[in-house]
């Protein structure tokens, strides 16, 4: 994920300095050399955090797991901007506490939506098409042979726990393993999804308020695999509701990254870094304060803007 990241970033920005940290920097050797105006770090967060060690940072990019929430506090206490990918709905509320009572003087992001967001800045914008929406149903398909990294690999196993949802209303927390649901795959044949406490499911409540919202993660062969190429990773949104026209609809909408699921993430990320310092059309930099990723960026024109990436989108609509 991270290399994913750093190589989105110099494609685009090459006077972006990078400095590429972790417990074993040797690893990123070859990286560095590659991106050019890149270092690499040595970060144990066992071992703590100083942020004096690594010279001027102005953002700080968390794609590893940081239980203690050590990064993203010392970013709010030192003024520095930062993202989060790797934390569960009920994991932000230290943050949260910290920002009613720090000044927080830069952007702090919290992308734990999946894919660092993508899943809601899509649903977003094909929410606009909505007068009333009763229902949103989104889910991940993991496949085997996607190329992901070794965080997420060893992730992967204990997605399934306690999963946040909102149904009729009312938000519940459950036990994944007792809710699963059934999803109608690209091909026609289905895959058994479980319920996961991503922040897309809060994100989509609080610009919807739909009654009924859930995200589920399940394993089986993507579009790219059944295609016979590289495995690719696959996002699906299901709506229900009333068009602005006044008809009663159903959308779906498939978003495939050929490039797997780090990809997908990074190109998340990297659209949140452009918002933060103004690098995408915007008149400023943002200031200071909490964010998701769907309130720091623009998601009107979010689905042609992936299509740049690679990622191949099909709607739906019935």
């Amino acid at each position: 994920m991270g290399s994913n990241i750093a190589r989105l970033i110099r494609k685009k920005y090459t006077t972006i300095k990078l400095v590429l940290a972790g417990r074993n920097p040797q690893n990123g050797d070859g990286l560095a050399k590659e991106l050019t105006d890149a270092k690499t770090a040595y970060l144990n967060l066992e071992e703590g955090f100083n942020v004096s060690d690594y010279g001027k940072i102005d953002l700080i990019i968390t794609a590893m797991e940081d239980h203690s929430n050590i990064l993203r506090e010392t970013a709010i206490l030192n003024g520095i901007a930062n993202i989060t990918v790797t934390e569960v709905a009920d994991e932000i509320s230290p943050t949260v506490f910290l920002g009613l009572h720090k000044v927080i003087s830069a952007p702090i992001v919290f992308a734990g939506h999946w894919q660092a967001g993508i899943l809601t800045l899509v649903a977003k914008q094909l929410a606009s098409k909505f007068s009333h929406i009763t229902k949103i149903e989104t889910a991940a398909l993991y496949d085997e042979r996607d190329p992901v990294g070794p965080l997420v690999e060893s992730q992967v196993g204990g997605f399934i726990g306690r999963a946040l949802l909102r149904e009729a209303s009312k938000w519940r927390f459950v036990d994944a393993n007792e809710n699963p649901r059934e999803i109608q795959l690209y091909d026609q044949t289905s895959a058994t999804g479980y319920p996961m406490s991503t922040l897309d499911v809060p994100s989509i409540a609080a610009f919807t308020s739909a009654a009924n919202i859930r995200f589920d993660f399940a394993v089986g062969k993507s579009i790219g695999t059944g295609q016979g190429l590289a495995a690719s990773h696959d996002l699906y949104i299901d709506i229900e509701g009333t068009l602005l026209s006044g008809q009663a609809s159903k959308l779906r909408a498939i978003l495939s990254d050929p490039k797997g699921s780090s990809h997908l993430t990074a190109v998340g990320v990297f659209l949140i870094t452009e918002a933060i310092f103004g690098l995408s059309g915007e008149a400023a930099p943002r200031k200071g304060g909490l964010y998701t990723p769907e309130t720091i960026i623009t998601t009107d024109n979010v689905i042609n803007l992936l299509g740049e990436y690679g990622v191949n989108i099909i709607e739906d609509i019935s």
